[in-house]
């Protein structure tokens, strides 16, 4: 016998501004899948072709009906392909869930998705209530110092920013002539993804990874592998205090956006103490852009809010803050849905 499925004269989608909404309402929905997925290690084992998803849930020791409607469902908004036969293989969305793709978004799925993340997210309400920290609110303490506490947490985070720096390299060596410069120092710098780049692609620079203590042991690790140990120092500190001094261009990526304004200030006074009288400063970072435009920005902007306690800026406000810390800004130049913004001493 055939049934035939009941069908609304008007498609679910017909109705724009509710199915919209809808989706948007449940992001979380798809967020917590892709990071399911992607600590499984889904997309990897998809790389030679399709799979069943008896095959699926052998190797990562999955209940194989439940595997089947987490993959289904992303399946059905193009993370995977779902074949008659229950077989899933890759898509270009789930192409770059691979741990080794270029730009890969791996590490970032499995970041997003950690308990003590979306629970701080849930403190939402608080901050615009207050005005006050969610992450602080939500744990008792700051993100850095979580995760300091949290060696697991730590490690997690800081992959999922070498993934970054390694997508914000790409587009910085198109924007800036770093030929033209004999030293570099990151400032803030991680797991020194980002500087390795730059390295790599001029030989003849010599570099400063500056971070925490901690962090800079741990860049040695990647400036090994890079191969630019020669070219490149790893030192700790405290960037509120002082940085490395002399370094023709100094690069600050993703930090002044995790900090308040007399953070920023003197951070940015730090660095000025550091410079020479031809030095630039190279801040990449989102600017917020005009009314109901720039999405990526004012998320971003909500995301400072939750976490670390910081803000994104517009342009203007950048300017602000490198006027009061003795500082003139030159330009401001796109790469991808961010900014390089250049300054020196005026």
């Amino acid at each position: 016998m055939q049934i035939e499925l009941a069908t609304s004269p008007k498609s679910p989608d017909a109705d724009v501004p509710a199915s919209s909404l809808r989706r948007m309402l449940m992001g979380y929905q798809v967020s917590q899948a892709l990071h399911a997925v992607a600590v499984l290690g889904i997309a990897d084992l998809l790389a030679d072709g399709a799979h069943c998803v008896d095959e699926l849930a052998a190797r990562t020791s999955a209940h194989a009906p439940t595997l089947y409607r987490l993959l289904r469902a992303l399946a059905s908004v193009g993370v995977f392909d779902e074949s008659e036969t229950q077989r899933f293989s890759l898509t270009p969305l789930s192409q770059l869930l691979q741990s080794g793709a270029p730009n890969s978004f791996a590490d970032l799925a499995i970041y997003a998705g950690r308990p003590y993340r979306m629970q701080a997210w849930g403190g939402l309400l608080h901050s615009v209530a207050t005005g006050e920290n969610a992450f602080r609110h939500v744990h008792g303490t700051d993100a850095w110092s979580f995760r300091a506490h949290h060696t697991d947490e730590q490690a997690i985070f800081n992959r999922a920013m070498t993934s970054l720096s390694q997508e914000a390299a790409t587009a910085l060596l198109g924007a800036v002539d770093f030929g033209k410069f004999q030293s570099v120092a990151d400032i803030g710098g991680g797991q020194g993804a980002l500087l390795c780049a730059i390295l790599a692609a001029h030989p003849s620079l010599v570099s400063t990874l500056y971070d925490q203590p901690s962090v800079a042991a741990a860049a040695e690790a990647t400036v090994m592998r890079f191969g630019v140990s020669d070219r490149c120092k790893c030192v700790g500190g405290d960037f509120f205090e002082s940085v490395p001094t002399g370094a023709d261009a100094y690069i600050l990526r993703a930090v002044l956006h995790d900090w308040e304004d007399g953070d920023c200030i003197r951070i940015l006074r730090s660095i000025r103490c550091a410079m020479n009288p031809d030095s630039r400063v190279l801040i990449l970072e989102y600017l917020l852009g005009p009314p109901n435009m720039g999405g990526a920005a004012k998320f971003s902007d909500l995301n400072m809010l939750i976490g670390p306690g910081g803000r994104e800026r517009t342009l203007g406000e950048f300017e602000a803050l490198l006027q009061c810390a003795g500082m003139r800004l030159e330009k401001a130049l796109p790469i991808g849905q961010q900014h390089v913004i250049q300054a020196n001493l005026g």
